[in-house]
């Protein structure tokens, strides 16, 4: 037998001692262990940042009321803010799937469909005709608002939704947008998918 031989033959049984102890099962295991860690402390880290899932966070001027009360009632509610972002309300919703009312609504109706993910969009009488088309055009272009005037309104336009409230100078300001894309239907809703028609339809 040729020395080259011997070698070789030699060199074979070492081969097949190297390929019965790598641990494929062991590597396959822990790979799988590492995985599963990298998720959960990446799931840990976005539960503990701080939540600005509701576009609370990027909106300038944003006014945020947590813990309010949800109780029907027929009787009138004095709200804290005006108009009202929340609170105990009235056990019919005003229907609010694009629509545009010309005159007052009653607070109590309004505040129901906040409760449901509407976004109620509110402007003082004597606002500007071109302002008053650009609001409307944002409302019956999107389900889940209502648009109504608000004599009282200490800002020229304000958009109320369940806990979050902001008021602007003008139809034109980029964060009403903001504000309609982050809470229609937001995570802020109390009763996802509730229904925003079939209830009171005049003011």
């Amino acid at each position: 037998m040729s020395k080259s031989a011997r070698n070789k033959d030699a060199r074979k049984p070492k081969d097949a001692l190297t390929q019965r102890e790598t641990p494929w099962g062991a590597i396959a295991f822990f790979t799988l262990i590492g995985l599963v860690a990298t998720v959960a402390i990446g799931y840990a880290f976005m539960q503990s940042r701080p939540s600005s899932a509701d576009g609370s966070a990027s909106i300038a001027g944003m006014v945020i009321k947590d813990d309010l009360g949800r109780n029907h009632t027929s009787s009138p509610v004095d709200y804290a803010n005006n108009p009202p972002m929340g609170g105990d309300h009235d056990s019919a919703w005003q229907n609010c799937n694009g629509r545009v009312y010309d005159t007052p609504l009653r607070n109590e109706n309004a505040v129901h469909s906040l409760e449901h993910g509407a976004v109620w969009i509110t402007y003082r009488p004597g606002l500007a005709a071109a302002q008053l088309d650009a609001l409307k055009a944002k409302v019956t272009g999107t389900d889940y608002t209502f648009l109504s005037p608000y004599p009282s309104l200490d800002a020229p336009i304000a958009l109320s939704a369940w806990g979050r409230q902001i008021k602007l100078q003008d139809a034109s300001d980029k964060r009403a947008d903001e504000f309609l894309r982050a809470f229609v239907k937001g995570p802020q809703t109390p009763e996802p998918g509730a229904p925003c028609d079939g209830a009171k339809d005049t003011p």
